[in-house]
């Protein structure tokens, strides 16, 4: 994520793609064949069908996201909630757009997957988490759903991802129970694992980091091998042994998923007997420690 305290043009430029990129798989591949986005999304899809024309896609999006954004503004900043409302604004005009505007017939069948609905979940729910990882990337958020567990999710003794996760099971049973069928419901959750992987990977990177900590005898050694070798600074802690007393180093070292095995390599080779845990790593602001 593009962390600032001031709002960037290219921040602005970077969420009109975003948004576009969002409206387009939720109306060309989601909508035509009556699948589900997750959060206020697929809330927002699900209501403009249940009402009359004039309350569209468009029109839920702004009222679903924007008081929740607007709620949250003292936990997440100001710029995250400019950043979040001008996201979720382009991606309703975007959709408003293609969905009243473009020559497209978007009534019965996707225009690009057709009436496939294995293809148009994954692809929707593809090109929607590159939508949403964007956003994210450049200091917003798409969807307000995850502003409304950060509110709620504590007061009910919830995680953040298990409020979400059961947001999403009963917007899905609704639909299924709306629609009297469950097919497309469980389409559309291929369609949320489909987002969910790629908002992983657009945001973590597919370089994405570990942190390992070793406790060793031989923490001078180690530590001198591993800084050789990787380019790259090394943290040691001094510690004792509970049971023998005996003087040891914890090593806090960072590397990325294609690294770890060498780095099993060098300590192994260096103290057979070390201690090594490996972690993943939310978020770093360094690549060195």
């Amino acid at each position: 994520m593009k962390e600032n305290n001031k709002l960037q043009f290219i921040n602005f430029l970077m969420l009109i793609i975003s948004g576009t990129i969002n409206a387009t798989a939720v109306t060309t591949f989601l909508m035509p064949v009556h699948l589900y986005d997750s959060g206020f999304s697929g809330t927002s899809m699900l209501l403009s069908m249940l009402t009359p024309e004039k309350f569209s896609l468009s029109f839920f999006l702004l009222v679903l996201n924007v008081p929740f954004f607007l709620y949250g503004c003292k936990k997440q900043g100001l710029v995250f909630t400019v950043y979040s409302i001008f996201a979720v604004f382009i991606y309703s005009v975007a959709s408003y757009i293609i969905l009243n505007l473009l020559p497209l017939d978007l009534s019965t069948a996707s225009p690009i997957a057709g009436q496939d609905l294995l293809l148009c979940a994954i692809f929707g729910g593809l090109i929607s988490g590159v939508g949403s990882g964007l956003t994210i990337r450049f200091g917003g958020a798409i969807d307000g759903i995850e502003v409304m567990a950060v509110i709620f999710a504590k007061r009910l003794s919830l995680t953040v991802g298990n409020f979400v996760m059961i947001y999403n099971t009963i917007l899905y049973l609704i639909a299924g129970i709306t629609m009297h069928s469950f097919i497309l419901p469980l389409y559309s959750i291929i369609t949320y694992s489909a987002g969910i992987i790629t908002v992983d990977f657009f945001v973590d990177g597919f370089d994405k980091v570990k942190s390992a900590m070793i406790i060793t005898t031989k923490g001078q050694e180690i530590s001198a091998e591993l800084s050789a070798y990787f380019k790259t600074g090394v943290t040691n802690i001094n510690a004792k042994g509970f049971y023998d007393g005996n003087d040891r180093t914890v090593i806090y070292f960072v590397v990325n998923r294609f690294q770890v095995r060498k780095l099993k390599e060098i300590v192994n080779q260096l103290d057979p007997g070390a201690f090594v845990t490996i972690s993943e790593v939310a978020d770093t602001m360094r690549r060195s420690v």
